[in-house]
């Protein structure tokens, strides 16, 4: 098996230095670069395995890159970068339920009993939270049936229950607490 060509996009040197530094010896760092016109002109020349790309780049941002790379080299595969926990910035990268699952992801790898410091959120069970997550991301009351495998009436009364304990009144209103709360 050889060893994976990684070329490193960031407009921090100190960040791209620690990045290589890492990977140590385990890949082959082809090259770097600090923004969008001399990452494509890199990553065209030397035509990597893997770009670490960051997400904020100027001159475009990271999707820039992915997206002239796509039209010219789709073997290319791409690995975003970014020090945000922003939805709106894995979006960027990823469609927004795919997003969602990735933040979904994140978050049940936490350890179970951390403590969380929202006593209206611990009033909610497991489930509720699932519906309260999907709601949050547009989800109709069928789609989130289909995705959790209940029926729509069960979806019905688990936003009843989830509206009454939060003291909210429409669908709406329960849409935003959950994204202030950056549940999405």
């Amino acid at each position: 098996m050889s060893t994976p060509r990684v070329f490193i996009v960031d407009d921090h040197a100190l960040f791209r230095s620690g990045v290589r530094s890492e990977l140590g010896d385990g890949v082959e760092v082809v090259g770097e670069a600090e923004d969008v016109e001399p990452a494509i002109a890199g990553i065209t020349e030397c035509l990597p395995d893997v770009v670490l790309l960051d997400v904020h780049l100027p001159g475009g941002g990271g999707q820039a890159v992915v997206t002239a790379m796509k039209a010219t080299h789709p073997e290319v595969r791409f690995l975003a970068l970014s020090a945000s926990d922003a939805p709106e910035d894995v979006d960027a990268v990823f469609s927004p339920r795919l997003a969602g699952f990735v933040l979904d992801a994140f978050a049940t790898a936490a350890p179970e009993g951390r403590p969380s410091f929202d006593p209206e959120l611990d009033q909610l069970t497991p489930r509720e939270r699932e519906v309260l997550r999907l709601i949050a991301r547009g989800y109709t009351y069928k789609e989130i049936a289909r995705e959790l495998y209940i029926s729509i009436k069960t979806v019905e009364t688990h936003v009843s229950s989830v509206l009454r304990k939060l003291q909210l009144s429409t669908r709406h209103q329960l849409a935003r607490w959950a994204t202030e709360r950056r549940l999405t």
